[in-house]
């Protein structure tokens, strides 16, 4: 196992900025998640730490040593790719042991490792067959047979369950985190899909345009963002204007107590989840808005409600409906926000207030 350190890392091509002095800290052990849209950087990041790319300034450093001078294949690394990279000429059992070979160990050794590896990810009893005999998500269980066969420091993994279809991707996501606690290895994963990041992270950092926007564990991102781009990106949430003055926050006309150092213009955010419609009991504290239902989309086991309200449109999820709550399109009803569940951002993005009991 293997502690990783990443500080001030900057790296441009030509005249674009890519990464801009990322710190990290990842511990032994950890599955760090890097999280973020296309082109914010994330795999830039990851290619760095496996050495495909050299950095402008900034070190990395494992086990405190600064590997970043080293070329990539002496930096003790697994790397697990979106597109399987497999080598379609060899058996299976010969792709999981072409790294063992490059290392020059026994054969004996090198027979072992492969079962093992095999068994790992439960592929044991093809070690015969070409990789064009297999499936997407077979082939993909042999590249990661492939990179733990090596028993690296660190196992890096680059969105690779995006070529895979639904269920697939759940049935192999729940694998690797598996294998991954079994063997305690400390792994960096990227990948864009914010369901995906909370099922298998110790850890998240999100990323956009080359910068942190924060790192936390699944729960804090989700429940406590402290940006604004985080709030947004990972899971659905409502943004309203708003306005702090004299202790009291006002949202479309409406204003309610709300002791606050702070004053002026706010963005109240507030998940789906935690929209309260008039059919319900309130609980606790809430600003109470005026709406009307335009849409009602129903998924079985909960319901999404798109609702205009004065303070702007809302989208609002109730689980386990009842028939009553289904047939609301067109109806008026009383949207209420719960103030213990409602987060407030500046103009400029920070969280300023992230819910109160």
């Amino acid at each position: 196992m293997a502690d990783l350190k990443i500080q001030g890392l900057a790296k441009s091509y030509k005249d674009v900025r890519v990464l801009e002095s990322i710190d990290l800290d990842i511990a032994s052990g950890e599955f760090f998640t890097l999280l973020g849209p296309s082109g914010c950087g994330k795999t830039t990041l990851l290619r760095t730490i496996a050495g495909f790319q050299h950095q402008d300034r900034g070190d990395i450093v494992v086990n405190g040593e600064r590997i970043d001078h080293k070329p990539a294949h002496k930096r003790d690394i697994g790397m697990v790719f979106q597109d399987y990279a497999v080598f379609p000429h060899l058996s299976v059992a010969d792709n999981v042991a072409f790294g063992l070979k490059a290392r020059s160990l026994p054969k004996s050794e090198i027979e072992a490792r492969v079962a093992e590896s095999l068994k790992m990810v439960r592929l044991d009893g093809y070690q015969s067959r070409l990789p064009a005999e297999m499936s997407g998500g077979q082939q993909q269980r042999i590249g990661l047979a492939r990179a733990m066969a090596i028993r690296p420091t660190l196992l890096l993994m680059d969105e690779p369950l995006s070529n895979l279809d639904a269920k697939l991707r759940i049935e192999l996501r729940e694998d690797i985190r598996d294998i991954q606690r079994r063997l305690g290895i400390t792994t960096i994963y990227v990948t864009h899909d914010q369901e995906e990041a909370l099922a298998v992270s110790d850890r998240i950092c999100v990323m956009n345009k080359g910068h942190v926007e924060q790192i936390g564990t699944p729960f804090e991102i989700y429940r406590k963002p402290l940006r604004r781009f985080a709030a947004s990106f990972v899971g659905t949430m409502n943004f309203l204007p708003g306005r702090l003055a004299d202790g009291r926050l006002t949202v479309g006309g409406q204003s309610v107590a709300y002791p606050s150092g702070q004053s002026g213009a706010v963005e109240v955010a507030i998940r789906p989840e935690n929209v309260q419609l008039s059919l319900e009991a309130a609980h606790g504290e809430t600003i109470t808005l005026k709406g009307e239902v335009m849409k009602v989309t129903f998924l079985g086991r909960e319901a999404h409600y798109t609702l205009r309200t004065e303070a702007g449109e809302i989208v609002a999820q109730v689980a386990d409906p009842t028939h009553d709550f289904i047939a609301m399109e067109g109806r008026s009803v009383e949207v209420r926000l719960p103030l213990s569940k409602i987060a407030l951002f500046s103009p400029n993005g920070d969280v300023i207030e992230a819910g109160r009991p």
